[in-house]
């Protein structure tokens, strides 16, 4: 299943990082409020919070913001609504949108603006459906002198149906694998990991396209510049897509 990286949620491109790791730190801080609402603030007993507080690790969150959004959460924080959108970017490309949001009519609005201005189409719930399965999808470090292949049996053994390539770290010297699991597996392999001591950088369950979509290089960058829109939303969560995304694209975007 490689290729993860070129539809992932947040895409991590040169310049204006402190904003990308401002609006990262604002979503777990809104999934964390979720958590909190659903099934309160220890993470011992919530595997939804344990799971964001994880995440949060994962993308460096500062100790003192996790805790707040905690606290603030189990008090009289805002409660924020889970709703999806789906439509047809320019040249068929299939996007999918999943939002937390304090004010629906803002989010709608804001939604269907984007789809208009980009010349999209904004579709009925569950007229994607056949497109993306969803999957749980964790990123896990190779421990230091682990055989990556000797690694990939055992986490094969916990419960893993699929892997990623291989994402090397040269700056830190790091290897992680790309794991996946189908949705209904997703919290018995966070369960297994948990007991062999195994710590992901991230979990989460995603909408990951059953086929891609291939489009001419400045057709694919009016997409990615739709998603990008999409990204920019604060109401905005995650966005999935099924564009075969090309190094091309990607130059284009820098």
């Amino acid at each position: 299943m490689s290729g993860h990286n070129k539809w992932s949620t947040i895409k991590r491109k040169k310049g204006a990082l402190d904003a990308k790791r401002s609006a990262m730190f604002s979503r777990i801080a809104k999934e964390i409020a979720v958590a909190v609402k659903e099934g309160g603030p220890d993470p011992d007993g919530n595997p939804r919070l344990r799971t964001a507080i994880q995440n949060a690790k994962g993308v460096s969150m500062p100790k003192d913001n996790i805790e707040r959004a905690i606290s603030k959460s189990a008090g009289d924080g805002v409660n924020y609504q889970e709703i999806t959108f789906e439509g047809y970017a320019p040249g068929g490309v299939a996007v999918f949108i999943e939002c937390l949001t304090d004010n629906n009519n803002r989010t709608v609005a804001s939604i269907r603006s984007i789809f208009n201005k980009r010349n999209g189409n904004l579709g009925t719930n569950g007229s994607l459906s056949f497109l993306f399965d969803r999957k749980g999808v964790f990123t896990i470090p190779v421990p230091d002198g682990k055989d990556v292949d000797e690694f990939q049996m055992e986490l094969i053994e916990a419960g893993a149906d699929d892997f990623d390539d291989v994402v090397e770290d040269e700056e830190e010297g790091t290897k992680s694998l790309v794991a996946y699991t189908s949705m209904e597996g997703f919290a018995a392999f966070q369960k297994q990991l948990d007991s062999l001591g195994i710590v992901a950088t991230n979990a989460s369950l995603q909408r990951i396209p059953n086929n891609m979509k291939e489009l001419p290089t400045s057709d694919g960058v009016s997409v990615l510049k739709m998603i990008e829109a999409f990204e920019e939303d604060d109401d905005v969560q995650a966005v999935y897509h099924n564009l075969e995304v090309t190094e091309e694209m990607e130059a284009q975007m820098e």
